[in-house]
C-alpha cells in the first residue's frame, strides 16, 4: 500500500513516535490514520507525546572529533536538572559518536531510538534539535570546545598548507584557542565574501538612512556608509575579529604570524558554534 510522506508527518506530530513506526503502523492499519495512532499507543511508542507539548529549552552541546570527522549535537530538555542527569549526558554522547561514525541523514531510526531511551528513562520531554558534522583531511584539523557544563559547544577546522605540520602543538594550540575564540565572540560568518548578500543590503540601507539624518553631503555620507559597513563586518566576521587573546591584533594577523613561525600558511576552513537553546535560522 502507498503511504503519503504527509500522512507519516501528521502521525508523527501527533503521537511523537519516529518515522518508521509512524509508517510501519500506517501499512499495518492500511491507511486509517485513527487505527494507527492506536497502534502506536498499544505498542508504547506514543508515550512521549504526552510531554511532547512541553518546551525543551534546557538542554547540552556534545562535541566531539575524531582523526577523519568530527560532530557537534544539541540535545534539549526541559529543565537544566536534567541536562546533569547521568542518562541524559551518556546518552547524548553514544548519538554524537554515532553521527561521527555513521554520517547519518536527518531522520534516523537509531537516533530517534535514543531519544525514546532517554524519555523512557526520565520521562521528560526531550528532544534532538540539531547536529552537524564536518569531514577532516590528512591537511586539516578539528579541534572542540565545550563551556559551561555543555551550554555552548564549538568546532573550529583549521587548515595547513604543508600537511606535515597538522600535528604541530603549536597549530594544535592555535586551533583550540581559535575553539575558545568561537565559544567568546560567535562570529556570524568566516570572512566577509560569506555574508549574505541580502543580509548586507539590508545593513547597508539601515546605515544610508542614519547616514542621511546627519544632514551631510551625499559624498560624505557614502563615506560614513563604507566606514560603517566595514566597522560591522569587523564585528561579525570570525577572520577580521579582535583575536581572543590579542584583541589589537584580528584572527587573520594572528594566522598569519603563527603560519610564520611554524613555516606553513594556515587558514580556517569552516567553524560550528552551538549554543543551547538558541533560535536558528
Amino acid at each position: 500500500m502507498d503511504i503519503k510522506a504527509t500522512d507519516v508527518k501528521r502521525l508523527r506530530e501527533r503521537t511523537g513516535a519516529g518515522m518508521m513506526d509512524c509508517k510501519n503502523a500506517l501499512v499495518k492499519t492500511e491507511g486509517d490514520f485513527a487505527k494507527a495512532e492506536k497502534h502506536l499507543k498499544e505498542l508504547g511508542l506514543a508515550a512521549a507525546a504526552k510531554r511532547s507539548d512541553r518546551a525543551t529549552n534546557e538542554g547540552r552541546i556534545f562535541p566531539l572529533v575524531r582523526r577523519d570527522a568530527a560532530a557537534v549535537l544539541e540535545l534539549s530538555c526541559e529543565t537544566d536538572f536534567v541536562a546533569r542527569n547521568a542518562d541524559f549526558i551518556r546518552i547524548g554522547s553514544e548519538m554524537v559518536e554515532y553521527v561521527v561514525d555513521k554520517n547519518p541523514a536527518g531522520d534516523d531510526p537509531f537516533l530517534e531510538g535514543k531519544v525514546k531511551e532517554v524519555i523512557s528513562k526520565i520521562k521528560e520531554n526531550i528532544t534532538l534539535k540539531r547536529f552537524k558534522r564536518l569531514t577532516v583531511s590528512d591537511s586539516e584539523i578539528i579541534i572542540d570546545y565545550m563551556h559551561g557544563e555543555g551550554k555552548i559547544g564549538v568546532l573550529v577546522k583549521l587548515g595547513t598548507e604543508d600537511k606535515t605540520k597538522v600535528e604541530d602543538p603549536a597549530v594544535r594550540e592555535l586551533a583550540f584557542d581559535l575553539a575558545l575564540h568561537v565559544a567568546a565572540f560567535n562570529p556570524a560568518y568566516l570572512s566577509r565574501d560569506k555574508v549574505d548578500p541580502a543580509y548586507l543590503k539590508e545593513q547597508e540601507e539601515i546605515f544610508t538612512v542614519q547616514a542621511k539624518n546627519l544632514g551631510k553631503p551625499d559624498n560624505v555620507t557614502a563615506g560614513i556608509v563604507k566606514g560603517k559597513i566595514s566597522k560591522h563586518l569587523g564585528e561579525i566576521c570570525f577572520i577580521d575579529q579582535g583575536f581572543v587573546k590579542d584583541e589589537k591584533k584580528t584572527v587573520s594577523q594572528v594566522l598569519a604570524e603563527k603560519g610564520k613561525e611554524v613555516g606553513t600558511k594556515l587558514s580556517i576552513v569552516d567553524f560550528v558554534y552551538f549554543k543551547v537553546g538558541e533560535a536558528q535560522d
